[in-house]
């Protein structure tokens, strides 16, 4: 339950304590910090906050916290688990039940799918899919027309790709890409967060490490780890990728450029 920071020069240092619940109750609360953290403007921090069960905005600042969203018709989230940012203040997010103890049978569960939804500008909540098992990372293409989302199922360990338009409103869905294969080396890990860079390139977790696919799902390469990575972001001049597991903070330099950076 705490979400911590990084520098070449500063080290690892404690951020926000507790990053999400405070005093959750272990029986009833498997994830009680934030999960996916967002950097938005003016100095604001998005979270998806699975132990509170709301997505949150932060004041860097002053550290304050306002919720964006705990509710979809009147139920409460089960566990927001990762967000993206639309150029236009809409806020797509990810909502698996990782965050209760028994999952999908936890009876702290009010909605029935573990879904993916955009909050609007106006803080009204719509749902852009239901049929995933467990969605999890997500993240916008560099012209905001496609949404990519993974699903951490070894069942079906796929990632989808959803049509926007101008807008922002979801015009189609499709299937991106599949790990199927890859879980069948025997490699810990599962489809999860994911950065793309300016040229359009997703760099996605996955079984053994991070996938590098283009606009078309096409595989280019992967960066092995040997183990499970969780997450992915780009830092430093937009071409370093940072990632994430249960244990460790690892950086690779790349040779494109993260969306947000300049060329």
């Amino acid at each position: 339950n705490t979400t911590y920071r990084w520098s070449q020069a500063g080290g690892l240092s404690v951020f926000l304590k507790p990053s999400g619940l405070a005093n959750p109750d272990p029986a009833k609360v498997r994830e009680a910090g934030a999960n996916g953290l967002f950097a938005g403007p003016g100095g604001t921090l998005l979270l998806a906050d699975s132990g509170s069960r709301v997505v949150a905005r932060m004041d860097l600042t002053t550290r304050e916290k306002t919720t964006l969203a705990s509710t979809f018709e009147g139920h409460r989230f089960n566990s927001p688990n990762d967000l993206a940012l639309h150029s236009n203040g809409s806020v797509f997010f990810t909502d698996p039940p990782y965050g209760l103890v028994g999952l999908d049978d936890s009876p702290l569960k009010e909605l029935r799918a573990n879904g993916i939804y955009r909050i609007d500008t106006s803080g009204q909540v719509r749902l852009v899919d239901d049929g995933l098992s467990f969605p999890n990372g997500i993240a916008l293409s560099p012209d905001e027309r496609t949404l990519y989302v993974s699903n951490s199922d070894p069942a079906r360990p796929v990632w989808m790709a959803y049509s926007l338009d101008a807008q922002g409103q979801v015009t189609g869905k499709r299937v991106f890409a599949d790990a199927s294969d890859l879980l069948g080396e025997g490699i810990a890990g599962l489809p999860d967060g994911m950065a793309v860079s300016r040229e359009g390139f997703l760099f996605a977790t996955a079984p053994g490490g991070v996938l590098v696919m283009d606009a078309t799902g096409k595989r280019l390469g992967r960066i092995q780890t040997g183990s499970a990575v969780s997450n992915c972001a780009f830092g430093d001049d937009g071409k370093t990728l940072y990632l994430t597991s249960h244990t460790q903070l690892a950086r690779v330099r790349v040779r494109v450029t993260g969306v947000g950076f300049s060329p």
